[in-house]
């Protein structure tokens, strides 16, 4: 059994190569899927998800990246051109830059510009909080421009629990962000710029349904901050990286995960994101999603950059799953 040291507490837990029925006794992804008679395997790749790396403003508590001020992994020039070469050889429907805090990387506005012509639906994630600097207004001005859908992570309305998962003032940073998103036309009913909210558990459980949230995000955000948006979106946490630390130090790790595969949904494999996504890493390796991106799992087994592919993978090819899958395919799902 491999084994991590907890940063900064000198702690061992198992590490990121032990899977979750080592530590919990549960099913494994795999067979739980042969159980139900499915299989994971690819569709038409329609989706490019670009992530930029690793550094953030915040170390939300949530992460499955272990994203924060000091990492130094970010995209440079050269793979975000290479990324931009990838993309116009491919006819992707939708392409999704994310991070880490896609704002604070510094050829970020390059790279919206390059893609923003290739695919109809370009997205954005944003934490909010490192879009609140003057010095973002080129950028926020960039993304009106291109019309780039904005998919911005909210965990809460109620501000100690969004500043328990993100840290102190996130909501204030946040509540603040949406307001001059409002302001530039985004999530305001005809003007056509795309404001889209992102909601997860702040806690060592599973989201609630996505109707009755976004009903809830709607009323408290309208009334309580005059703030409007478009769409909510609610999704399980993956027992990944800093998410995964805390589990484990605050004794929830094998209690949450029963949680995730007890609630295993056949019916949310169909539409799972991964089976129509090819993520691309900071450097430009590629994976079927952001969470085998995570624990270096690459699509087909080997590490391959997007400059040495020359086709898409096809249709009916695996995707590469570990026991992290239970947060994609618990209730709803992750689509």
């Amino acid at each position: 059994m491999t084994e991590d040291i907890v940063a900064g507490t000198g702690e061992r837990m198992p590490g990121i190569g032990t899977c979750a029925r080592e530590a919990a006794g549960v099913e494994p992804f795999a067979a739980a899927l042969e159980r139900h008679g499915l299989s994971l395997v690819r569709g038409e790749t329609t989706t490019l998800q670009v992530n930029t790396g690793y550094l953030c403003n915040l170390r939300c508590r949530h992460c499955h990246l272990e994203a924060g001020p000091g990492r130094a992994e970010v995209t440079s020039r050269k793979t975000m051109a290479a990324i931009v070469s990838f993309a116009r050889r491919f006819p992707f429907r939708v392409i999704d830059i994310t991070g880490g805090a896609p704002e604070l990387v510094p050829d970020l506005p390059f790279l919206v510009e390059g893609l923003a012509p290739l695919a109809p639906r370009l997205m954005l994630r944003t934490n909010l909080s490192a879009l609140r600097d003057a010095e973002r207004q080129p950028l926020l001005a960039l993304c009106v421009a291109r019309r780039v859908v904005l998919v911005a992570s909210f965990p809460s309305t109620n501000p100690s629990e969004t500043d328990a998962q993100r840290g102190a003032g996130a909501t204030e940073a946040g509540i603040s962000v949406l307001k001059k998103l409002n302001a530039a036309g985004y999530g305001v009913e005809g003007t056509g710029l795309e404001l889209d909210l992102v909601s997860n558990p702040v806690g060592a459980f599973l989201p609630v349904s996505q109707e009755s949230a976004e009903r809830e995000f709607r009323d408290d955000l309208r009334r309580k901050w005059g703030v409007t948006f478009n769409h909510l979106y609610t999704f399980a946490n993956a027992p990944l990286g800093r998410f995964r630390t805390w589990l484990f130090r605050t004794g929830n790790y094998e209690r949450y995960v029963k949680t995730l595969t007890e609630s295993f949904n056949p019916s949310a494999v169909d539409g799972l994101m991964c089976r129509t996504l090819l993520s691309v890493s900071w450097d430009g390796y590629v994976y079927d999603c952001d969470f085998n991106l995570a624990v270096d799992r690459p699509t087909g087994g080997r590490k391959v950059h997007l400059s040495d592919i020359r086709e898409l993978p096809v249709p009916g090819a695996p995707i590469a799953t570990g026991d992290y899958c239970y947060a994609c395919t618990a209730g709803s799902g992750f689509t």
